[in-house]
């Protein structure tokens, strides 16, 4: 078998080559990236804390490290060229798309950037999806992880991607769950869901949609083995998921920014649980269906998340950063009954490594601490730039 594995260079897909690999010792992983999101993250000004090294360098610890099934490909998603010479060399069983721009900040920065994110979220779904049909492989399991952002934040419990309706004369159906996303990144991932419906309902290609919350950790148990194997580590604005970056503020005693009034609940899993969930979908399979996860553990309330940290930081460090409420760039709804069906997600996860934030956070502080210098070094990236 060969696995494609999409955006390897990324935060979650460079974790999840190693988890592969090590489940599949046996198969062929092939990783493709074109580099973008280090470049994204250069041209906001920051870089990741955590030292990543090159494709070459990674590659050579993982087999020094026993992953020495993984290979590399540099090249862009959204040339169809390029996309074709891929899929047809390698004919790959399963796509395990992750590359994407990932970040709803910098899709909101203007015009140029908003296009660009969709281009590149529409574009890299659409020609994996066409060169496989078009070589034949319409038997090829296409797994995509969207975002849980696509859902928007309704009043209602939001089921695995679908959600039933009924009209005032009482006939029902149960639909695709609308777009409502709040970023121009969000509402992209949703056109790529779209896709993935559409191709399994008109030629029967297995789709697996994964609806990723918000990632949050430093490391799994395969990048901590050497420092040559460790994923990259955003604290900034832009790029720097919410948990990620309160950490980094936490070490140097920066006030934990809120947004608004901090009454909104958020979705969260950890990077372990991320990856090891990926691999467990490859592993399962899809029999020519059009199936959707939400790919989330817990989910909690932005304030209580903030005061619980302060609290960790009183303990560990012999004091609190504080919190910080700013006007919230975002728009979104301050106040929502927001929670999640995840049964089916969690059923193929099993027992969660991390159920709680809480409980993993001391150890994260622990392994972020020996990179304060480079944290304070890119403090000014913590909060968004006044425009």
């Amino acid at each position: 078998m060969t696995i494609l594995l999409t955006g390897i260079d990324g935060y979650m897909g460079w974790p999840t080559a190693l988890k592969l690999s090590q489940e599949f010792p046996e198969e062929r992983i092939i990783g493709v990236d074109n580099f973008a999101r280090r470049k994204w993250v250069g041209e906001c000004g920051s870089d990741s804390v955590v030292p990543i090294y090159s494709m070459k360098e990674r590659l050579k610890a993982a087999r020094e490290h026993g992953f020495e099934n993984i290979s590399f490909v540099e090249g862009d998603l959204t040339n169809k060229d390029f996309v074709d010479r891929i899929i047809s060399t390698h004919k790959p069983e399963v796509v395990l798309h992750l590359a994407a721009q990932p970040s709803a900040p910098y899709s909101q920065i203007n015009g140029e950037r908003a296009v660009f994110t969709q281009k590149n979220t529409v574009l890299s779904n659409a020609n994996l999806l066409w060169s496989l049909k078009e070589h034949g492989l319409t038997d090829t399991h296409f797994i995509e992880t969207t975002t849980t952002g696509i859902y928007g934040a309704p009043n209602i419990r939001i089921g695995e991607g679908f959600v039933k309706v009924v009209d005032e004369e009482g006939n029902s159906d149960v639909l695709p769950f609308p777009n409502i996303a709040s970023s121009w990144y969000h509402v992209s991932r949703g056109f790529g869901a779209a896709n993935m419906m559409l191709m399994n309902m008109q030629i029967g290609m297995p789709c697996t949609d994964v609806r990723t919350s918000i990632v949050y950790g430093i490391a799994t148990e395969e990048t901590a083995l050497d420092e040559r194997l460790a994923t990259r580590y955003d604290i900034d604005f832009y790029f720097g998921t919410l948990f990620n970056r309160w950490c980094a503020m936490m070490i140097i005693n920066h006030p934990l920014t809120i947004y608004g009034s901090g009454r909104q609940i958020k979705p969260f899993i950890s990077l372990e649980d991320t990856a090891t969930s990926l691999v467990k979908i490859v592993k399962k399979g899809n029999e020519g269906k059009y199936e959707v996860y939400n790919q989330l553990v817990e989910y909690v309330r932005i304030k209580d998340m903030a005061e619980w940290m302060n609290h960790t930081a009183e303990k560990l460090f012999g004091r609190a950063p504080g919190i910080e409420y700013i006007p919230n760039p975002r728009k979104e709804k301050e106040e929502s009954e927001y929670s999640f069906e995840n049964e089916n997600f969690l059923k193929v996860l099993g027992k969660p490594k991390h159920e709680s934030m809480q409980e993993t956070l001391p150890e994260v502080l622990e392994k972020l601490k020996r990179y304060e210098d480079r944290i304070r070094a890119y403090r000014d990236r913590l909060i968004p730039k006044k425009r």
